[in-house]
């Protein structure tokens, strides 16, 4: 096989394949073979139908996937002996290549388009600064931590007097209507207008209040809730409502104790309250030190990104590429999304470059830690803080075999080896931050 390839100009260049029968004819004549030791035809007996009959019926289409397999191997060879970086993948070049007749030639040729990667350099080294940030934990930090578990944990129970957040269960009638709506439920909190909400705070169980549901409520939805009516039945509704006060529900914190402790860390509970709160601190500090590692990151991708923003790319083969290779997208849609799409490209290569300069190597046992890092944060998110181990492990095996998540967790732990690594390379400035602080940084 010969393989040309002209002068890359502008990060384009055009791969010429010219394919013989010295490079395809062993193995078109062999699967010519397979197949007529497995052809049945009438007339013949199986494996005995002639060569010549079997090439006319099926060496077209033999020869057109080996001229294929032959194709890609040899441009694939050509990327690695040459060690193009390549940009997507190679896009046909229909002007220069010939019309293919398979009746009247045996010798092939196939051009393609190419674009390869602008040279830079993402290193960063003792010029670049970053800042590492230790975030203060207050008391005030742990106490509203507390005060959080003791909510999340405490009950419902019955009060006598509505107070701010209770939820009132009652019957409403419409004043000069027939709309009457029996264990009606409503919280005075969500009311949007404050003279409605205070009307029902201090009430007693047993009492009657007047209001408003139309001025009491931000939207049709919440109303047709309420009174068990069509949307736009209160779309229209504008009439006062008496509710007679039945049940008064209100939320009460758990209290700060073992029962309290032993919902939150399970068989292993603090013993007393100090411990408790030390606990707690110690998990807001953990907290604290995976936000700080996370802006980390944001800001050393934000200083390889700056040194990879004056870079040139062959936008027109890049657009043509996408276009390629997703059929859904249209032109519109591409020209919208390219720019953010040539970020990520700018960011893919400066990841591959720097894996390699600081040999970093993703292993199996490093996604699968990570999978149930972010297991455990989902389950924190719905209060579940202690999740058996064995539970997370299954939880974060069924993630890894969703093709989507496996990918970005994989490109997570990558990225954070990367991040890893600059510590040993950039300049870095400890600092320490009070919490405020530190969250005005991310606006």
């Amino acid at each position: 096989m010969k393989i040309e390839q002209s002068e890359l100009k502008d990060l384009t260049g055009v791969i010429t394949l010219t394919i013989e029968p010295a490079d395809y004819q062993e193995e078109v004549n062999k699967q010519l073979k397979e197949v007529r030791h497995k052809a049945q035809m009438p007339g013949f007996r199986p494996g005995m139908v002639p060569a010549g009959l079997v090439k006319k019926m099926y060496g077209k289409g033999i020869l057109a996937d080996v001229l294929n397999k032959k194709v890609g191997e040899g441009l694939q060879k050509h990327i690695e002996d040459n060690k193009l970086q390549i940009l997507g993948d190679p896009l046909p070049n229909n002007e220069l290549t010939p019309s293919i007749d398979m009746d009247n030639q045996d010798t092939f040729t196939f051009a393609f388009d190419i674009a390869v990667a602008p040279e830079f350099d993402a290193k960063l080294n003792g010029k670049n600064k970053l800042t590492e940030y230790a975030v203060e934990v207050t008391d005030e930090m742990v106490e509203n931590q507390v005060k959080s578990y003791a909510e999340r944990f405490g009950e419902y129970v019955p009060a006598e007097e509505v107070a701010e957040g209770d939820i009132v269960k009652g019957l409403a009638k419409e004043v000069d209507g027939e709309i009457v709506k029996e264990n009606a439920v409503l919280n005075p909190a969500y009311m949007k207008q404050k003279t409605q909400q205070k009307k029902f705070i201090g009430a007693k169980k047993g009492e009657t209040v007047t209001f408003n549901p139309a001025k009491a409520f931000d939207s049709e939805v919440e109303v047709s809730s309420l009174l068990g009516i069509t949307k736009e039945q209160a779309k229209e509704l504008k009439s006062d409502f008496t509710f007679e006060i039945q049940e008064i529900t209100r939320h009460a914190a758990a209290k700060i104790d073992s029962e309290l402790f032993a919902k939150v860390y399970g068989e292993n509970a603090p013993k007393d309250e100090a411990e408790f709160r030390a606990r707690v601190k110690a998990e807001i500090e953990a907290n604290m030190a995976e936000d700080s590692k996370y802006k980390f990151g944001l800001d050393a991708k934000e200083a390889i990104m700056k040194k990879m923003e004056k870079l040139e790319f062959p936008v027109d083969f890049l657009k043509r590429w996408v276009l390629a290779t997703n059929e859904k997208m249209t032109q519109e849609e591409l020209d919208k999304d390219f720019d953010k799409m040539l970020d990520e490209l700018k960011w893919h290569l400066a990841k591959d470059q720097l894996m390699k300069e600081y040999n970093i190597d993703v292993q199996k046992e490093d996604v699968e830690a990570y999978a149930k890092e972010v297991a455990r944060m989902q389950f924190m998110q719905y209060g579940l803080m202690h999740v058996d181990d064995q539970y997370l492990t299954n939880y974060a095996n069924e993630m890894l075999k969703q093709e989507n998540q496996l990918r970005g967790i994989v490109e997570r732990v990558a990225e954070n080896k990367i991040y890893d690594a600059l510590e040993g390379v950039a300049k870095i400035e400890k600092k320490q931050i009070s919490h405020e602080e530190f969250g005005k940084l991310f606006a």
